[in-house]
């Protein structure tokens, strides 16, 4: 399964309807640790990607799936309000997911699925991560209810960024029990809003298969 910060780059490459050549990146291999790939992500991590009409007309690498996400909108005029105060707080809902949703969806995830027989005498980690994960689930149905998207009528790459994380740890960490998805309608109705729009779909089939 695609990874959530990869695909929000492709989701958003899709709405902005921006060509785009997909590289896939194996994780088995350990592709993401390879000398091409640190030359353009001192990191070693996914997404990245190389715009040869960057700004000046020049080529230009960016990581980092938030620094990537304001880049492409910045660049279209699209998915980012024009004016200064909307911009910034679709700003801070992205670093709000940047900073709080991932990583704490990420380490819940590791625990939950992947270390269960690690932690198998030990419940805290699954608990601790599992109670910050619905703590930040209950800001996330607070800004929703009422609101189509997280800034209301306009879909933004606040939106982008946030929902594929919702999405994973549902469908790929199996998590909708113990995180009491289903306590959060405002979240997953818009988790369902999301997923069905034409741009998300060919996104999440990034790179395609059968």
């Amino acid at each position: 399964m695609p990874t959530p910060n990869g695909v929000k780059v492709s989701i958003a490459l899709e709405e902005l309807e921006l060509p785009y050549e997909p590289h896939l990146i194996s994780f088995g291999t350990n592709d993401q640790k390879s000398p091409e790939f640190i030359s353009l992500n001192p990191n070693g991590r996914i997404p990245a990607i190389i715009d040869p009409n960057g700004p000046g007309g020049k080529p230009i690498g960016l990581f980092e799936s938030g620094a990537i996400l304001v880049y492409l909108a910045e660049k279209t005029g699209k998915l980012i309000p024009k004016d200064a105060a909307g911009r910034y707080e679709v700003l801070q809902w992205v670093f709000f997911q940047m900073g709080g949703i991932g990583p704490m969806f990420g380490q819940f995830g590791h625990f939950f699925k992947f270390a269960a027989d690690k932690v198998a005498n030990n419940s805290y980690p699954v608990e601790r991560y599992r109670d910050e994960a619905k703590r930040l689930l209950s800001v996330l149905e607070d800004r929703l209810k009422g609101r189509q998207w997280i800034m209301g009528d306009e879909y933004t790459i606040a939106d982008i960024t946030t929902f594929p994380w919702v999405r994973g740890v549902d469908v790929f960490y199996g998590g909708r029990e113990v995180l009491e998805l289903a306590s959060f309608p405002s979240v997953m109705d818009w988790v369902e809003r999301s997923t069905a729009r034409p741009a998300s779909q060919r996104g999440l089939n990034i790179p395609k298969r059968d």
